[in-house]
């Protein structure tokens, strides 16, 4: 690292989550006789009612948006920023993750006359495609703060070994961000908040780039302000769908919240853990946070949160899975409520928690079940979205699945579910409804222009009467 020209603070906290590894042990569980679990968490609409609007103006004015935009999207075969990646169309104009993300920060300025400040969190492999497009968008200017942010990097670990993983045919594959826990280091070394202060400004909403429902809310930003509380984030119910992901507890010990994913649950836990009735909330990774106790937080650290380390296995070309296998050691930027006294969550609402992870969860995006608004807004009617399971060996990547949906996403209006098996590729106006399935025949097969898929399959045309 320090050949590379890494700073002390990245080496340091590189050193810390080796180490941990390293000594991995009991320690790292968070066991369910230890902590109580989150119940009766405020909600929006609690909270909106308490509201004085106008006033909630001057908060939002003391506010900035940091938004983090350091991955690839390899989990769809990306080798760009995720960002980059169009969602969908509006007034004819093909929109980007940032294309709408910049639109909801010039829609708050102009309608509220804030200046709303954007930081990207960039990393070394999205800071050039995404600045440039930044810097090329038509009216958007920003002086004093930051626009990005570049995270740190670290190396891979062959999981062999445990050494740096050698990949000679791309040595920039032989390093990796540290997970968006880094967001707190890098913004230590950065300057951000000096400048954030020297400006005026009080609040920080972050966010991931690939949630557009994580949008800048003067609501918020006065209810954050009224609580006095030093770092709040958003939480949404839980589902069965969301059962294994990361939730929060209370330590019994301390009294402080505390970000516990799966992967810090107890075998003897799983089920206590994974009970939505016990445990009703889950981490959006929507974070406000009060510049002056982050800064405060940060120097007694000297910048390096002792946050949990997290363990991501795959292989060091993500795109091969027969390349190298490596382990990331990363850390989850939600995991810092547990340094605040204090601290505290907000319920809200599935519109407000609309990621994209996988291109499942775009085949929605894309579809009619969306409404992108002039100010900028992904609206649907409910935000109960149908579960869609597309074949992972057609749609996984993103060139296979453009591939087969040439014209247009098939409507998803009347769909409960959608389950794609097999190679199908679709026609114009093809629309779904109730529980439809598509089987696999064992080779390349189309749904013509059209037609009307079901729990059958393909409707017929010779219907019965």
């Amino acid at each position: 690292m320090r050949e590379q020209g890494m700073s002390d603070v990245s080496i340091a906290q590189f050193k810390r989550l080796y180490t941990q590894w390293q000594h991995d042990d009991a320690s790292s569980w968070i066991r369910e006789d230890d902590v109580e679990p989150l119940q009766d968490v405020p909600s929006f609409h609690d909270v909106y009612k308490t509201i004085d609007h106008d006033q909630a103006v001057h908060a939002f004015a003391k506010t900035a948006f940091l938004k983090l935009n350091g991955g690839l999207g390899t989990s769809m075969g990306l080798d760009t920023a995720k960002s980059l990646l169009p969602v969908r169309r509006h007034k004819a104009r093909r929109m980007r993750f940032i294309d709408i993300i910049i639109g909801q920060v010039m829609t708050a300025r102009e309608r509220l006359n804030v200046p709303l400040p954007l930081t990207l969190m960039n990393s070394f492999r999205t800071s050039q495609d995404t600045m440039k497009v930044i810097k090329h968008t038509k009216n958007f200017r920003q002086d004093d703060i930051p626009l990005e942010i570049v995270q740190h990097q670290e190396p891979k670990i062959d999981l062999s070994t445990g050494k740096p993983v050698e990949f000679p045919s791309d040595p920039t594959l032989e390093w990796c961000p540290p997970g968006h826990g880094d967001l707190f280091s890098t913004i230590w070394e950065s300057g951000l908040l000096d400048a954030l202060q020297d400006n005026g400004f009080e609040y920080l909403f972050i966010s991931n780039s690939d949630n557009l429902g994580a949008r800048p809310s003067r609501t918020l930003a006065q209810y954050f302000e009224d609580t006095g509380a030093p770092f709040m984030v958003e939480v949404a119910n839980r589902t069965e769908a969301d059962r294994k992901g990361g939730h929060f507890v209370r330590d019994k010990k301390t009294g402080r919240l505390v970000l516990r994913e799966m992967t810090q649950v107890h075998e003897n836990d799983q089920d206590a853990a994974q009970d939505i009735s016990r445990h009703p909330y889950f981490n959006t990774n929507s974070i406000w946070v009060r510049v002056d106790a982050l800064k405060d937080m940060l120097a007694r650290y000297d910048g390096v949160l002792p946050l949990p380390v997290i363990q991501n296995y795959k292989t060091v070309d993500p795109t091969d899975p027969d390349s190298t296998k490596v382990i990331q050691l990363e850390t989850a930027m939600g995991a810092a409520i547990g340094h605040f006294d204090g601290a505290i969550c907000v319920q809200v609402d599935r519109m407000r928690f609309l990621p994209v992870k996988t291109t499942d969860d775009l085949f929605i995006m894309r579809s009619d079940r969306f409404h992108l608004t002039d100010s900028y807004e992904m609206e649907d009617g409910n935000y109960l979205f149908p579960d869609v399971r597309l074949d992972p060996r057609y749609y996984h990547n993103m060139e296979d699945f453009n591939e087969r949906f040439p014209y247009s996403i098939p409507s998803l209006a009347a769909a409960n579910s959608v389950t794609i098996r097999g190679d199908w590729t679709f026609g114009h106006n093809v629309v779904f409804y109730g529980d439809a399935v598509l089987e696999d025949e064992g080779k390349p097969s189309y749904v013509p222009n059209g037609e009307f898929v079901g729990p059958q399959g393909i409707e017929p045309d010779d219907w019965m009467w």
